[in-house]
């Protein structure tokens, strides 16, 4: 576990600023085909069941184990399942590593489908999409569990990908008062190539897609709780020292690539006013990540910090 591929500064830098890391076909083909064949053919559609129904016989057919909460995370699967080879991928543990650091603990998984119309017109249902929402309570922590979302197939735009809100992670809500929003400037959507990972802070805004094409969408999610320490995890040798702050506003030419740079670029759905608070909340963040309790970019903590008339 020494040799891990450890997260960059830049893509730690990226998670802490927008909520999310994404891997395209990440996933070895046959562990796809594994994972699909332990989860089982999905049933068509009978008229006049009820989704929840439907759903309930998926859930109870599909090979998903039944693992208990805080259990380690390399106990949470059998050896040698699609889920533990998953999780054995280098890139996963290195991953998985460098966001909740040594010795992470299963909180819960879930096999999500979205069903195509012929499902909800069999059960006399509508088709919609999930809501928007922020997963489980509020949550006021500086540390944060993290959710993988794995999609064992293609996903096309009309089957109803995950879609999520980059950058909103670090603005707290009560779950589902969040609900009424339906799309939002700057949003994403899953359309991706089989064996993609989407790594999730916990508190990023999402939602299921509503499917409109001819077959099922099937994602699994995994969602993980650090036990120790999230703090200079990832490969702290790309970490480059902050010697002075940028110049700001009077520039005379691009400023190179750096952690502020990533930090300090701003999501399309930032207000002027209170999108500046997410800055600051992306600073405060990258000080826990980082342990160093003096960083900054761009001014934003220092200058309401100056003590000089304290």
């Amino acid at each position: 576990m020494n040799n891990l591929p450890l997260l960059s500064a830049e893509a730690m830098a990226s998670f802490a600023a927008r909520g999310f890391l994404r891997f395209d076909a990440a996933v070895p083909e046959d562990l796809n085909r594994q994972f699909l064949d332990e989860m089982g053919d999905i049933a068509p559609p009978r008229p006049g069941q009820k989704m929840r129904r439907t759903y309930g016989e998926l859930l109870a057919r599909a090979g998903v184990p039944q693992t208990s909460a805080g259990v380690p995370l390399a106990q949470a699967y059998p050896e040698g399942s699609a889920l533990n080879r998953l999780l054995d991928l280098p890139l996963v543990a290195g991953a998985v590593r460098s966001l909740v650091g040594e010795d992470p603990v299963f909180d819960h998984h879930f096999l999500h489908v979205t069903f195509p119309p012929a499902y909800h017109e069999a059960s006399g249902g509508e088709n919609v999409s999930q809501h928007y929402h922020q997963d489980s309570t509020i949550d006021p922590r500086r540390a944060f569990d993290i959710q993988i979302m794995y999609y064992p197939h293609a996903v096309t735009r009309d089957m109803g990908g995950t879609r999520f809100l980059p950058g909103s992670h670090l603005r707290k809500v009560s779950e589902a008062a969040i609900a009424r929003y339906q799309n939002i400037r700057g949003q994403q959507h899953m359309v991706c190539e089989g064996g993609t990972l989407l790594f999730l802070h916990s508190g990023i805004w999402h939602g299921g897609g509503v499917n409109v094409s001819d077959r099922t969408r099937t994602m699994f999610k995994v969602r993980i709780n650090p036990s120790r320490s999230q703090v200079r995890q990832f490969d702290v040798s790309t970490l480059k020292p902050q010697d002075a702050q940028r110049p700001i506003f009077y520039l005379k030419g691009a400023l190179p690539p750096s952690v502020e740079q990533i930090l300090m670029t701003q999501e399309p759905w930032y207000e002027n006013d209170t999108g500046r608070l997410e800055l600051l909340n992306r600073v405060r963040f990258w000080r826990y990540l980082t342990g160093d309790p003096d960083y900054d970019a761009d001014y934003w903590a220092t200058r309401i910090e100056n003590l000089a008339d304290a």
